[in-house]
């Protein structure tokens, strides 16, 4: 197993760790779940967090190979457009994501031309598909439970988890959203625990749990098996069902959900420019 390059960059407005991954011998690399910044209050976007990351693939002299997501995700919009345009690489995510798209096509009541078949990404993987970081081995697990697109992707000796996974003392996902389920979320998590114990993870978000006076992202597969606190030592498929169904029901909904999913789902992109030449974000009331 080939030891890949891993370089974090936390956001901590949106709490979120976006990842280069590279291969340190042909300095090919992706990038996995970029932040574009976004002030709900005013509706501006901004670019500082991704410019880290395009200031770190220029000074180490990286080629982009891939921008990955691990899902659609619902606590911010994806800097995937910017960081193409001026980096280049395709885009990549679950071949799952119609399953989003569809749902939340019509909470939003999208224009009847955006299309529900994943297009608006380069490249939509299979469970198990295979393919390569310079001359490192990667491949996408399938891992949904808390949206029905979330995916694993392996890196060499390295698990990019998205939400499925937090820090240990921290626990796992939430599965309240349109068409979550804990007891599937269960199951992916037990994919992720057949990876070797060595296998490095790496989540998208830290919340610093209660006794933690720091952030933190990486933990191992052994590590999460023994000592998270909603799945790890055994517990079962039952009592984990009943905790995170429990828990779900006293969580309030993201603050940037309704923002980040209508771009997030078309890959990064905002909806078609109306008459007056502004793009407008829906609101949907009472919908969620």
């Amino acid at each position: 197993m080939k030891k890949s390059m891993v370089k974090a960059f936390f956001d901590e407005t949106t709490f979120t760790v976006s990842y280069i991954v590279s291969d340190p011998e042909t300095r090919q690399c992706a990038i996995v779940d970029p932040v574009l910044d976004f002030d709900a209050a005013s509706g501006r976007t901004a670019t500082h967090a991704a410019d880290k990351i395009i200031d770190y693939v220029i000074s180490e002299e990286l080629h982009v190979e891939w921008i990955l997501e691990t899902h659609i995700h619902a606590d911010h919009m994806t800097a995937a457009p910017y960081l193409k345009q001026k980096l280049g690489g395709k885009t990549g995510v679950s071949d799952q994501v119609p399953l989003i798209q569809q749902t939340f096509s019509e909470v939003f009541h999208v224009e009847p031309e955006f299309a529900c078949d994943g297009s608006q990404f380069d490249k939509l993987f299979a469970e198990g598909e295979a393919f390569k970081i310079g001359e490192i081995d990667a491949k996408l697990i399938q891992t949904p439970g808390h949206t029905p697109a979330c995916a694993t992707y392996v890196i060499g000796d390295a698990a990019f988890v998205g939400d499925v996974l937090f820090m240990p003392d921290f626990g796992t996902a939430r599965c309240d959203f349109p068409k979550g389920d804990a007891r599937m979320l269960y199951q992916s998590i037990q994919k992720i625990f057949a990876l070797p114990d060595e296998m490095r993870v790496f989540t998208c978000h830290d919340y610093m749990a209660p006794g933690r006076d720091h952030y933190a992202w990486e933990s191992t597969i052994a590590n999460q098996k023994t000592n998270n606190i909603h799945v790890g030592g055994g517990v079962s498929e039952d009592d984990f069902v009943k905790m995170r169904e429990a828990r779900d029901a006293t969580l309030a909904m993201p603050k940037l959900i309704l923002p980040s999913v209508q771009v997030n789902m078309r890959a990064g992109d905002f909806p078609p420019a109306e008459t007056n030449n502004i793009q407008y974000l829906k609101l949907p009331l009472n919908a969620l």
